[in-house]
C-alpha cells in the first residue's frame, strides 16, 4: 500500500471541516429525520452524493435507520466522475480519513475479490461519491471495516463479475450494503421530477427489469447508475427485495430554485430489507 491514509479530499467544502461542526451537522439532520417502522433489518441503503447543504437531509431518512445496528463490514459502491483507471477501482490506503477520524479498509476482503475481479488500485483520488458516505456512517454505527469500490465503467450489462465476487461476502459476515447515487441531472426541474418519478416506481416494486431499461436510456443521467444496478441485483440474490423510499427530492425543492433551465439534480434515500 502505498500510504497508510487516504485524507478527506472534500471536508470544509462538500461538508464541516471541523469536527465538532461536522457532527452537530449531521446529529441535526438525523433530529430533522422521520424514521419509517421496518419488520426486517437493513440490508443495503441508497444514499445521495451532493454537498451535505444539498443531500444531507435526505441522506438522513436511511442513516437514521441504521442506529443501534452493527455490522462487520460495509460495502461502498460508488461511481467515479473523474477519469476512471480501471473498471472497478480500490484507493491503495489502510484507512480513510474524515474530521470524525480513521475509517479502516477490510484488505482481507479485498485481497480476496481481487481473486475474482480485476481492481485496480490508485495511490488516491478526490472522488466525493463514495468519502461522502463516511460521515454519516461514523456518527450511527460505533465500529466497523469498509470495502470500498469505485465503479469506473458505465456498461449495465457487465456488471455480473461485481455482483457474483461480492456475494459470498455477504453470505458469511455481518454486512451492509450502501450504493452512492444521485438520480437525474438535468437543467430542467420538471423533467427531473418526471423522470426521477418513474425510477422511483420502479424501484418500489423492486423491478429489475424495469430499472435497466430506465437506467438504459440515452437520455439517463443517473450518475451511478452501474452500482446502483449491480447493487440491487446483489440484493436480489441475498432475498433482499423490499425496497422503501424513505426520502425523495431534488436540488430545487432544496434551493428553492424551480425555474424553467434551472440545473437540477434529484437525491433519493432509500433502505432494502429481506
Amino acid at each position: 500500500m502505498s500510504d497508510e491514509i487516504r485524507p478527506s479530499a472534500i471536508a470544509g467544502s462538500w461538508y464541516p471541516k471541523d469536527a465538532d461542526q461536522l457532527k452537530a451537522t449531521i446529529q441535526h439532520y438525523l433530529d430533522e429525520a422521520q424514521i419509517t417502522p421496518l419488520n426486517r433489518p437493513v440490508r443495503g441503503l441508497i444514499s445521495p452524493h451532493a454537498g451535505y447543504l444539498y443531500s444531507g437531509p435526505v441522506a438522513a431518512y436511511g442513516y437514521k435507520q441504521l442506529m443501534g445496528s452493527q455490522f462487520d463490514l460495509v460495502v461502498l459502491l460508488s461511481p467515479m466522475h473523474h477519469y476512471p483507471q480501471g473498471r472497478y477501482i480500490v484507493c491503495d490506503c489502510k484507512n480513510y480519513e474524515t474530521p470524525l477520524g480513521l475509517v479502516p479498509v477490510d484488505w482481507e476482503i479485498v485481497r480476496s475479490i481481487d481473486r475474482e475481479l480485476e481492481l485496480t488500485y490508485i495511490a488516491s483520488d478526490d472522488e466525493h461519491a463514495l468519502e461522502i458516505q463516511l460521515p454519516f456512517l461514523q456518527v450511527v454505527l460505533e465500529s466497523f471495516k469498509i470495502l470500498p469500490i469505485m465503479v469506473g465503467h458505465g456498461q449495465l450489462h457487465k456488471c455480473t463479475d461485481l455482483v457474483n465476487a461480492l456475494l459470498p461476502i455477504f453470505q458469511k459476515n455481518r454486512v451492509l450494503l450502501v450504493i452512492s447515487t444521485d438520480l437525474h441531472h438535468i437543467p430542467d426541474y420538471q423533467t427531473v421530477i418526471q423522470r426521477d418519478e418513474h425510477l422511483a416506481h420502479a424501484l418500489e416494486i423492486f423491478s429489475l427489469t424495469e430499472i435497466y431499461k430506465i437506467l438504459l436510456q440515452p437520455e439517463c443521467s443517473v450518475c451511478g447508475r452501474v452500482p446502483l444496478y449491480a447493487g440491487l441485483q446483489l440484493l436480489d440474490k441475498l432475498g433482499a427485495r423490499e425496497l422503501t423510499i424513505l426520502d425523495h427530492r431534488n436540488s430545487g425543492d432544496i434551493t428553492g430554485e424551480k425555474g424553467r433551465g434551472q440545473y437540477t439534480v434529484g437525491y433519493l434515500s432509500a433502505v432494502v430489507t429481506e
